[in-house]
């Protein structure tokens, strides 16, 4: 999920808003944190330490959507394919690597790794 994604998920869980948030972060008003929520800007190192501890979560949880983001080997279409997979159930995630490793003729190396978060719906 995209890092204002992420952002606004986690103010509306712990119900703050973006002046709370800007109180928070050094260096950070309140239209520079809306920018943040908004996907507009990306806050930098000091501050996505200071949203991490202000959230409460690992500095890694907010940054692990971001890095593969920039990660410049993958195009945007595997940006795409990884966004609509990560959307998918268990089951469904399962389907969908037996058709492209099947079209692509390569071995599925493993069960794909679940999300203890994600509930698979019967």
């Amino acid at each position: 999920m995209p890092l204002d994604t992420t952002l606004r998920l986690l103010a509306k869980a712990r119900g703050l808003n973006a002046t709370d948030i800007a109180t928070a972060i050094p260096r950070a008003g309140v239209a520079t944190v809306s920018a943040w929520l908004r996907g507009d800007k990306l806050p930098g190192k000091d501050q996505l330490d200071a949203l991490a501890r202000a959230f409460g979560v690992p500095a890694g949880a907010l940054l692990s959507e971001l890095a593969s983001t920039l990660d410049p080997a993958r195009t945007q279409g595997e940006h795409d394919l990884l966004a609509a997979y990560r959307a998918l159930n268990t089951r469904q995630q399962g389907a969908l690597l037996e058709v492209a490793t099947g079209l692509a003729g390569t071995k599925r190396s493993a069960a794909p790794r679940t999300s203890t978060a994600r509930k698979t719906k019967r």
